[in-house]
């Protein structure tokens, strides 16, 4: 993006690494040998994924034709990333592998949000988003990030918080995410635009910020059902 501080594409950049690094991570503590042989080849598509997304974005794809419906972001990287999801959580293999995540870990990944709503607010004030999504606005989503060590804490390290909390805490923390997924999607200029006509969603059009939806929040939300499904079928942690 024109005019843009480098250092605001640099810190999302880097979050995006992180965020890449936390979940190979926690691949890699689970509980199953053959699932943690898997971090690998998990590593390396989702790397190959974040190029893909990459070379889409730099060649304008996204940016180019906002006019079309749906958006092309929409079609190209979110719903990809969603039928993956989707996939895993339908099949058995994918539910063998969902089930050997650590929670502990799957939890702590939540702070990388921390770094997304900083960057969030510095491309507000560069008119690249509008106010709704940050925290001034409608995004409170920072909240989860913050919180997120802080549970993990009490629940694996202090036992303060049993499994109906970390539920608790995860199902409040989905919808803050839900919440400003929404919002975004329904900034971006495109004939299904709903908000922000002055000051659009024009940032995740644009690269390194288009791996905001198509792989950081797709992450955060797979931590969330992950989290879920393991608290919904366990008596106790």
């Amino acid at each position: 993006m024109e005019n843009l501080p480098a250092y605001i594409s640099l810190t999302f950049g880097l979050t995006t690494i992180l965020t890449l690094m936390l979940f190979i991570w926690t691949i890699r503590e689970s509980n199953s040998e053959s699932r943690r042989t898997k971090s690998t080849p998990v590593f390396l598509g989702l790397t190959i994924w974040l190029v893909i997304q990459a070379t889409i974005t730099l060649k304008d794809v996204y940016s180019s034709n906002t006019n079309s419906f749906p958006p092309k972001i929409m079609l190209l990287g979110i719903l990809p990333a969603l039928l993956t999801i989707i996939l895993l959580f339908a099949s058995t293999k994918g539910r063998q592998f969902i089930d050997s995540i650590p929670l502990k870990n799957i939890t702590y990944i939540h702070i990388v949000r921390i770094p997304v709503e900083i960057v969030l607010l510095w491309l507000f004030f560069n008119k690249a988003i509008p106010k709704l999504m940050t925290f001034e606005g409608r995004n409170f989503d920072i909240l989860s990030g913050i919180t997120a060590p802080i549970i993990a804490y009490l629940v694996f390290t202090k036992h303060r918080i049993g499994r109906s909390g970390l539920l608790i805490w995860n199902i409040i923390c989905l919808g803050l995410l839900s919440n400003i997924v929404l919002n975004a999607l329904f900034s971006v200029p495109s004939p299904a635009q709903k908000f922000a006509f002055d000051q659009p969603n024009i940032a995740i059009l644009y690269f390194p910020f288009s791996w905001l939806p198509t792989f950081v929040v797709p992450v955060v939300l797979f931590g969330h059902l992950v989290s879920i499904r393991q608290l919904v079928k366990r008596n106790k942690i």
